[in-house]
């Protein structure tokens, strides 16, 4: 009898283990969510539809000078961050040996058994909010300056900053999201550091030799063209570069809006000389550059024009231009601070004179000399037959001579040669004298007289007969206007009878 009672026992203590499509045992919780008789689906279904119930908390992270940004648990990449107890969920009281499970479920008729549940967040996403949305609050750093007056240079404090460090503040945030978050709405203050502004007024007071100056003219630009140049240099002038920093000339100069100050003007695009919004900014950065060559300066980047200018030599110019990505920078690689100064004058004289801390012996002279290693003349001329614009109508573009240069660095100790190092190569492409020229007209003979100019390809050919069209037009119109004038004229009353 005593064998059968054992059997029986037995028996009674073999569990299934792990059956599929089995039911979670009665008793069993995440936190207060009562999975008893739910399948393993079910049960995370209804999980996950519990740690979303708290997407809608509202958390607050606080930035700088009061500044916060508000936001929600979802918004943050609010999870279920241990699914893994969902497996002890669904074989609790089947796997395992026999006298465990036994003991587990008898257990579980006196005790629920309570799951916790820990919430998971996205870190990139809390990273990218931070970094997107804390800088507004942001007291950035503002460095000491200078300003040249008649009497002198003049000082201007910098002020220290105060800057929300956002890896700092994504691993704070985080880190309390996933271990003392209680589902609740609050608020979090993000990790700040303060910024020292760069250099000292000590540093600044030292800035008074000239390292390097260059002029050019503008004095055959007309008045938009004028005004450019006069505007780049004043957007330029006054600038402080500490040791390190790099300056960008085409970021100090931008945007080209007659908002910023510019004007239509003559620029270079694709081989023709063409009106826009701030032509005539490369003799601002071509001055500079000259100015920083004598300097001594670290060149980081800088382009030629396409086409050759003629305000300095060949290879002495740098050109920046927005549709093509080009760009003016160079690094003070000076242990000082350096002060740009740009002027211009009523004859139309642009200067850069670069202040700093002159190391240089005083016996060392540096120059600069153009080479030209070949020249490309354009032998033909290019006209095109504009059917939009009428007989008479005639733009001329001046033939561009083709260039390849090279600009040398020579350094004289005592008068005497050192060295000779090349700065840059540069090609300018050669472009022919060209003419633009209406042909429409209602007057055939007319078409037929500036279609056979053009077929001469001479463009004084064609600028002589679409002349002589327009002078005749202009004469005609200016007769109408006087006929016109004339019957406008009150006529007199005839005498009294």
């Amino acid at each position: 009898m005593a064998v059968l009672a054992a059997a029986a026992v037995s028996a009674a203590m073999v569990m299934p283990v792990n059956a599929k499509g089995s039911k979670i045992e009665s008793g069993i919780y995440v936190n207060d969510i009562d999975l008893s008789g739910m399948t393993t689906q079910e049960a995370k279904d209804r999980i996950e539809e519990y740690v979303a119930s708290y997407g809608d908390a509202e958390i607050t992270l606080n930035a700088v000078n009061g500044g916060s940004i508000v936001t929600t648990a979802s918004e943050l990449g609010l999870k279920w961050g241990n699914e893994t107890i969902l497996d002890e969920v669904e074989n609790f009281g089947r796997d395992g040996d026999i006298l465990r499970c036994y003991k587990e479920l008898k257990d579980l008729q006196h005790q629920n058994k309570i799951y916790e549940v820990r919430f998971d967040f996205d870190k990139s996403r809390i990273r990218s909010l931070i970094e997107e949305n804390a800088g507004q609050y942001n007291q950035e750093a503002v460095n000491a300056t200078l300003t040249k007056a008649e009497d002198g240079f003049h000082i201007t404090e910098g002020q220290a900053g105060i800057v929300v460090d956002t890896d700092a503040s994504a691993d704070a945030v985080y880190d309390f999201l996933t271990d003392g978050w209680d589902g609740t709405s609050c608020a979090l203050d993000l990790t700040v550091v303060v910024e020292e502004p760069a250099g000292k007024a000590e540093d600044l007071a030292k800035v008074k030799d000239v390292l390097g100056t260059f002029t050019t003219s503008y004095s055959t630009s007309g008045k938009s063209r004028s005004a450019n140049v006069a505007n780049g240099c004043r957007l330029i002038n006054g600038t402080t570069l500490y040791p390190g920093e790099e300056f960008s000339a085409y970021e100090a100069v931008s945007p080209f809006s007659e908002a910023n100050g510019y004007y239509m003007a003559g620029s270079y695009l694709n081989g023709q000389v063409v009106d826009s919004l701030g032509g005539g900014i490369c003799q601002v950065s071509t001055t500079l550059y000259n100015a920083v060559l004598l300097s001594e300066l670290e060149v980081t980047e800088r382009y030629n024009h396409s086409m050759i200018v003629t305000y300095v030599d060949p290879s002495a110019d740098a050109a920046i231009a927005e549709s093509s990505g080009k760009d003016f920078k160079f690094v003070n690689n000076t242990d000082y601070p350096i002060y740009i100064e740009g002027t211009t004058t009523d004859d139309k004289q642009i200067t850069f004179t670069i202040y700093g801390v002159e190391t240089r012996d005083s016996n060392r002279e540096v120059s600069y000399e153009s080479v030209v290693l070949e020249t490309m003349v354009p032998e033909e001329e290019i006209i095109y037959a504009d059917e939009s614009k009428p007989v008479g109508y005639c733009v001329v573009q001046s033939a561009h001579i083709g260039y390849k240069a090279q600009l040398w660095k020579v350094v004289r100790e005592n008068g005497v040669e050192v060295s000779r190092e090349k700065v840059n190569s540069s090609s300018y492409m050669k472009v022919p004298r060209s003419a633009t020229v209406g042909v429409a007209s209602p007057d055939e003979g007319a078409r037929n007289a500036i279609l056979a100019a053009i077929a001469t390809n001479s463009v004084d050919q064609v600028k002589a007969v679409a002349g002589a069209y327009q002078a005749a037009a202009d004469a005609a119109a200016a007769q109408a206007a006087a006929q016109a004038a004339a019957q406008a004229q009150p006529q007199e009353a005839p005498p009294a009878q």
